[in-house]
């Protein structure tokens, strides 16, 4: 949402509905339900949403050079013009959100970022800004890079990418409604609900950005089980409320394996294998 707002505009947007759906929870609470919110968490998540801008602003030049190279190299010029020119983009630079996504889960120097995000035990609008610093040099432009290499502008797909982001803020409600046929083709609260679950039946589902199509198309879908309550947080680590240790703890024991592991195939396994 930044993109298409003033940060500051923006800032007090978001402050505002993480602040509304506080106090409804809490003028609303469900007798013997976990409460949906916890203080320490939700400053936490906000001192790290500052830090995500702070190092977004100052790798962003960085990020353009290789998205202009590619660019100016492209095979075609493909004009982004009328609705259904944009309608097929976004079903584009959503499949290349949903392999990026899923990269995230399975490529451990790509969850090292990705794992600041779901670091958060209880999911509500303030877990939707947890996110990692310095994403941009992860690596994971090269998932939207092949739209560019074929000359779609990169201002349309990463337009379309920011406001997909955005609707992705609204996906991390801490009690998601039901949304009926809508269900079947976008990604929804209560599907964004399990994919933050810790629970091993359902780990590393639901990887969609704004369709959920693909994650059905894939096998990667899966519904709340029906038997036991979601939770959330990663799954065989301890809880830690301190923005630093969240932010670099999934890093330095990357790293910390990295250094240790014998030989150079070893190391690159640590570094590009799954996660744990």
């Amino acid at each position: 949402m930044a993109h298409f707002l003033p940060g500051g505009v923006f800032a007090l947007l978001a402050l505002a509905l993480m602040a509304a759906e506080y106090l409804f929870h809490k003028v609303n609470h469900v007798e013997g339900a976990p409460e949906s919110h916890d203080a320490a968490e939700t400053a936490a998540s906000l001192v790290i949403a500052m830090g995500n801008k702070v190092t977004g602003a100052l790798t962003a030049g960085i990020a353009a050079l290789p998205v202009t190279f590619v660019f100016q190299h492209r095979m075609f010029d493909i004009p982004v013009q009328g609705v259904l020119a944009w309608a097929v983009l976004l079903v584009a630079v959503d499949f290349c959100y949903y392999l990026h996504h899923l990269a995230m889960h399975k490529v451990r120097w790509l969850w090292a970022n990705h794992a600041v995000h779901h670091s958060a035990t209880r999911l509500n609008l303030s877990a939707a800004v947890r996110l990692g610093w310095g994403g941009h040099l992860t690596g994971g432009l090269v998932f939207y890079l092949p739209l560019v290499a074929l000359g779609v502008p990169p201002l349309a797909v990463f337009s379309l990418l920011g406001l997909g982001l955005v609707y992705q803020f609204f996906l991390h409600l801490a009690r998601p409604p039901h949304l009926g046929p809508l269900e079947w083709v976008l990604n929804t609260p209560r599907h964004h609900q399990v994919h933050h679950a810790s629970n091993p039946s359902v780990v590393d589902r639901n990887f969609g950005g704004v369709l959920i199509v693909f994650d059905r198309l894939f096998g990667t879908f899966a519904h709340a089980p029906k038997d036991e309550p979601l939770t959330f947080g990663i799954g065989g680590t301890g809880a830690t409320s301190h923005p630093l240790r969240i932010v670099f703890g999934t890093w330095l024991e990357m790293l910390r394996e990295t250094t240790r592991a014998p030989g150079l195939k070893a190391k690159l396994g640590i570094l590009f294998g799954p996660p744990g």
